[in-house]
């Protein structure tokens, strides 16, 4: 692939010795090699400098940033915040991209990341998977959990492909907004005000950042990254944390982006009207349904108009979502994962029905 669009590999990097080799390795063989590479070594006490001094070069130009940031700053998301915000000072124009320093990316992931934005995504978000070495060493029903999640918000993500369509993220796609790969063009990342200033999920506040603005998000599956399956991680609340924690005791809850089937419905239900009246509201046509719409959200018919009028139509449906006592999330408990997954197959297929009598005795698979 030739590409005369510049880009930046922005890596936070805290005591990773024993695998930033391998991720800067990955790196230095990109079909397509990044114009530069900042690597932030925060708080750093084994020889990760001399490790990464050592490496083969891994994009045109490499900076290495040392810093030691005080304890109520030294965490996961400052440290990318910091690092991204120096990559992107490096580029007028251009894509900015961030992995994990303990992932390993696929000799195409530049590449891949810059074929999606071309093809006019703002965002790309890939997959992290798990190192299948590392794998073996995590307890069977811990595989077993995470794969009955993943198949849940898949389930809940045909849902929304299927009644909010969205051309920028066609199906099939992933609901993950993981740091291990995400890519972000330089003018976006200014909009948004970069990465998030906060300790741990900056990867999805800044991809949220992007959907408050209407941003086009594409959440590629093809594109995946290997991170490691270790236990003592480095950073609060990050995924090693959730794999020792859940090696001991079973979380309550999934993940809290996910909601039961039924009220994930009636939230899409909710999102189109919301929709329809923007759409007629921002073109002059009849508001007919608002008052309905404002009364069933149990919200003012005043916040509603404001968020009908909203510039973006993320940032008004987030305002709706944050004062609707009707849109109020509740968490999905693990022991009830199965019967939700029953409960969106049964919902999915009676899509399926309405689209096609003739679909009554299909399977339905979509959280392959």
């Amino acid at each position: 692939m030739q590409t005369g669009v510049r880009s930046a590999v922005a890596i936070p990097v805290r005591d990773e010795a024993q695998r930033i080799g391998r991720c800067l390795l990955a790196l230095a063989r990109q079909s397509v090699r990044a114009d530069h590479l900042v690597l932030l070594l925060n708080n750093c006490t084994d020889n990760t400098l001399e490790r990464v001094e050592a490496a083969p070069q891994a994009a045109g130009t490499v900076h290495i940033v040392v810093c030691s940031l005080a304890p109520e700053q030294a965490s996961a998301g400052i440290a990318r915040r910091l690092a991204t915000s120096h990559a992107a000072s490096l580029l007028d124009e251009g894509v900015l991209l961030t992995t994990d320093a303990d992932a390993e990316v696929p000799a195409d992931w530049i590449e891949a990341n810059l074929r999606a934005v071309a093809q006019g995504s703002d965002a790309v978000c890939g997959r992290a998977l798990i190192d299948p070495v590392d794998a073996l060493h995590i307890p069977m029903h811990l595989h077993e959990d995470d794969a009955r999640e993943v198949a849940f918000a898949q389930l809940l993500n045909r849902m929304r492909a299927i009644l909010l369509p969205d051309r920028a993220d066609l199906w099939p796609r992933h609901t993950e907004s993981s740091g291990a790969s995400i890519a972000i063009t330089t003018s976006m990342f200014r909009r948004v005000g970069g990465v998030p200033s906060i300790p741990s999920g900056e990867d999805r506040g800044l991809i949220e950042r992007v959907r408050m603005l209407d941003g086009r998000v594409r959440h590629d599956p093809s594109i995946c990254v290997t991170v490691s399956g270790r236990v003592e991680g480095r950073a609060a609340r990050g995924m090693a944390e959730t794999i020792r924690r859940r090696m001991l005791k079973q979380d309550e809850f999934v993940d809290e982006a996910y909601e039961p089937a039924f009220d994930a419905l009636r939230r899409l239900r909710f999102e189109q009207r919301y929709q329809r009246l923007r759409e007629g509201a921002r073109s002059g046509r009849s508001r007919g349904g608002a008052r309905t719409l404002a009364t069933e959200l149990r919200v003012s018919t005043d916040l509603l108009a404001n968020a009908l009028l909203c510039p973006y139509r993320g940032a008004g449906w987030a305002m709706l979502e944050e004062a609707s006592p009707a849109l109020r999330r509740k968490r999905v408990a693990f022991a009830e994962l199965p019967r939700e997954i029953t409960i969106a197959r049964q919902l999915l297929r009676s899509f399926a029905i309405r689209r096609d009598p003739a679909a009554s005795g299909a399977s339905l698979l979509v959280a392959e």
